[in-house]
């Protein structure tokens, strides 16, 4: 059975996670020792056959909008050991307070929702149709953005995307693929919503990426993207080589960056290009809009490794061989 775990922030915390083995507590610091694992039969004569699995080594972490760290933030993820590896970042949309609806329910029940549905015979491992069934199942008042990536063991890697949390594929010193926010207008992204008016799993974008063993993909919600440019996602994730530690100092990077009124931002920029700016007469003493975003900060880093599978046949007998790799699990 896979194992599954999902998240809401209530406190800055990493989850660093070397699938299969699924580590739910960052309170320790553990050494995963190499693990051997061989079956075998006497067998007078067989036939080999040698298979290259692909899957994720993930680490996570969250960073609430200060104002909402009593509460927890609106973001929520899951991830998951099924397959090659899932996982998927959920945004809450705060406007739901203003109607005294928490808007952190939704997404928290979304991705509960999808992490029960990953081994669904229906969704047969497609990631729009896991959001279309967990969307149906979820009965919360509220709205999110959201984003699934289901990577398959021969490195497929397949993602569904709704609104603005985003995803990159780094290979090398270079971001290989990028998704693309989707917005109505400037600071309002496509949602599922429980209201018949939101988008739905029609509207998701939908990629496929061949990954290869080394590639890292870097996941997580606007809070990252809107205060971190891609050059510095992959100077960080180059610079650290434990996938927790890399999800950590994203994280950190973009809350520094986000409260940093004279940083010029992936958000500042962008607000600029659609004609939201500092008043007429700032700009006449040289001044432009400028500063990151508060927000809550998710960030998933997965780092694609390949482990061996040795088949033996010999007539109705068969033997397996596996070895993983040795796993660092830090927090």
């Amino acid at each position: 059975m896979a194992m599954i775990t999902v998240f809401r922030a209530s406190i800055s915390r990493s989850l660093p996670n070397c699938f299969p083995n699924l580590l739910s507590s960052s309170s320790n610091r553990n050494s995963a020792p190499k693990k051997n694992k061989l079956l075998c039969y006497a067998a007078s004569s067989h036939t080999k056959t040698i298979r290259s699995e692909m899957s994720f080594c993930i680490g996570t972490h969250m960073i609430p909008h200060p104002k909402k760290v009593e509460r927890g933030g609106e973001d929520s993820f899951f991830v998951s050991d099924y397959n090659g590896g899932v996982i998927a970042v959920a945004d809450g949309v705060s406007g739901w307070a203003e109607r005294n609806v928490d808007p952190s329910l939704f997404p928290q029940e979304l991705m509960a929702n999808a992490s029960c549905l990953v081994g669904d015979e229906e969704v047969s491992y497609d990631p729009q149709i896991l959001i279309r069934k967990a969307h149906a199942a979820t009965s919360a008042v509220g709205s999110a953005t959201v984003i699934v990536a289901m990577l398959e063991a021969n490195g497929k890697l397949k993602i569904a995307n709704v609104g603005d949390c985003g995803l990159r594929v780094i290979r090398g010193d270079q971001v290989f693929f990028s998704t693309s926010p989707q917005e109505h207008y400037f600071d309002c992204p496509y949602q599922l919503s429980s209201e018949i008016a939101g988008q739905t799993y029609l509207d998701a974008v939908v990629s496929r990426v061949e990954v290869m063993e080394g590639d890292t993909i870097v996941m997580g919600s606007d809070g990252l993207f809107d205060n971190v440019f891609d050059h510095e996602i992959v100077s960080t994730v180059v610079g650290h080589s434990d996938v927790a530690e890399a999800a950590k100092a994203l994280a950190n990077l973009a809350s520094i960056h986000s409260m940093n009124s004279e940083f010029e931002s992936p958000y500042s920029l962008e607000a600029r290009s659609k004609g939201f700016d500092v008043p007429f007469w700032k700009k006449i003493l040289g001044m432009k809009l400028t500063g990151g975003k508060l927000d809550d900060i998710t960030v998933i880093v997965g780092q694609v490794v390949k482990s061996q599978h040795i088949s033996l046949l010999n007539e109705d007998q068969t033997v397996e061989a596996h070895t993983e790799q040795e796993n660092k699990l830090e927090s």
